[in-house]
This record gives C-alpha cells, structure tokens and sequence, in this order.
C-alpha cells in the first residue's frame, strides 16, 4: 500500500506553489524558507544530528621521532 504523497505529482506541487506564492507574496518567501531551515537546524540539534560540521574531530598531530647520535665504543 502506497502512502497518500506517492500520487503527487509535477502538476500538483506547482498547482501548491502557486497558491503558496499568491498567500505570502514573492517578498515574504525567502524570510519563510529562513525560518523553515532554522526550524530544521535547531531541530537536528536537539535530536543529536548535528550535521553542521561543528563536531568535527580536531586535526592529528605529527609526531616525528628524533634520533641521538651514539659516541662509537673505544675498543
């Protein structure tokens, strides 16, 4: 069974924009879709997805071995 969004198609979601459009106005749709994608950002957070790049591990470090010289044994 298909669930009920599996039938919309090219038409209908531009049949939906429109009328979003003509609702808010071309002035008024980037402040909604700022909100929008604050909402989603935020809600990641709380979930523990953050996926902003902010818990990236820090980078290694080098460790380079240094070597002493040896006086040759007197015989």
């Amino acid at each position: 069974m298909l669930p009920t969004f599996a039938y919309i198609g090219t038409n209908e979601l531009l049949i939906v924009g429109a009328i979003v459009l003509v609702l808010f106005g071309g002035s008024k749709l980037p402040q909604l879709a700022k909100g929008l994608g604050e909402g989603i950002r935020e809600f990641k957070k709380s979930v523990g997805g953050d996926s902003d790049g902010d818990n990236t591990p820090p980078p290694a470090t080098t460790v380079h071995p240094t070597t002493t010289e040896t006086a040759p044994s007197a015989k």
